[in-house]
């Protein structure tokens, strides 16, 4: 085996893409609802991030199913916002053009959270200060729901029409049929720290963040990703050089994963145990 993580502490979540049907309904909403911008567009793909980096891919397939009931894939996307100023007007322009379905102050950060047009979760959050993060005794981070003030997030609004520069995907959400499985993958393979357990949860990270990845059983999906449905075409990790893309693939070969070259990408994939598929990209 290589020596420490594979997946070393500057990783951060890349880009996701989502199966969608209807392409125009999903840019309307990614745009003018979390505020993206649309950098590229064809007649089937759309992508969608800041006037700095893409962040979400958008591909349509009129022909792909709902995800079945019991069928893992994604809870949601979470694009962090720099600011509590930046969330504020997120939750303007949820309130006037959306609907929010739930919002928490998780002591590490604050969220809103919504569905887009084809029922993919998606969470809008900002980052309280580190020196606020709550620590376990042995130094992970951990992570809690309470309600959140949303007077006083509404107060803060600067009343941005855009996602700012900064914005980025701060993590991924799965919903699992195994957490054994998901954490043997993520955190033994991979190298991804657990931060915070949970009866039915997870959230794992690279280095000290508080999580580039959270995997839940909470709605029962017992089952693995059979075809390519509405939801999760694949999400990335954001490795710092080609060293870390390296040290990625060699321990996925020993540990007799399939590896697959991404095509005119420098970058591999690979399938997790629920069928996903998690890329691996230089940034």
């Amino acid at each position: 085996m290589t020596d420490g993580p594979p997946v070393p502490d500057t990783t951060r979540i890349g880009r996701v893409a989502l199966d969608v049907t209807e392409l125009e309904a999903m840019v309307e909403f990614y745009r003018d609802v979390v505020g993206l911008t649309v950098r590229t567009r064809t007649g089937t793909t759309a992508t969608l991030g800041t006037v700095d980096a893409a962040l979400l891919v958008l591909e349509q397939n009129e022909d792909a199913p709902p995800r079945q009931r019991d069928e893992a894939g994604l809870f949601h996307t979470a694009f962090k916002v720099p600011t509590r100023e930046a969330l504020g007007a997120a939750l303007d322009r949820l309130r006037d053009r959306w609907t929010l379905t739930g919002a928490s102050d998780h002591y590490v950060s604050e969220a809103l959270y919504c569905r887009d047009p084809e029922d993919n979760g998606v969470e809008i959050y900002w980052d309280k200060p580190r020196t606020e993060w709550p620590r376990n005794d042995d130094e992970t981070i951990a992570i809690g729901t309470i309600p959140l003030e949303l007077d006083e997030v509404a107060a803060a609004s600067n009343g941005a029409a855009s996602a700012p520069p900064e914005t980025s995907i701060g993590h991924v959400h799965l919903e699992v049929s195994s957490l054994p499985a998901a954490r043997a993958f993520y955190g033994e393979t991979l190298g991804l720290r657990v931060q915070t357990a949970m009866e039915s949860a997870l959230f794992l990270a690279a280095g000290d963040y508080h999580h580039h990845l959270g995997v839940n059983t909470w709605n029962a999906r017992t089952q693995p990703v059979t075809t390519r449905h509405r939801g999760v075409a694949w999400f990335e990790f954001s490795l710092p050089d080609q060293v870390a893309v390296d040290s990625v693939r060699r321990r996925l070969a020993e540990t007799d994963h399939s590896v697959t070259e991404l095509d005119g990408e420098d970058g591999i994939a690979v399938a997790d145990p629920d069928g996903i598929t998690v890329r691996f990209r230089t940034r």
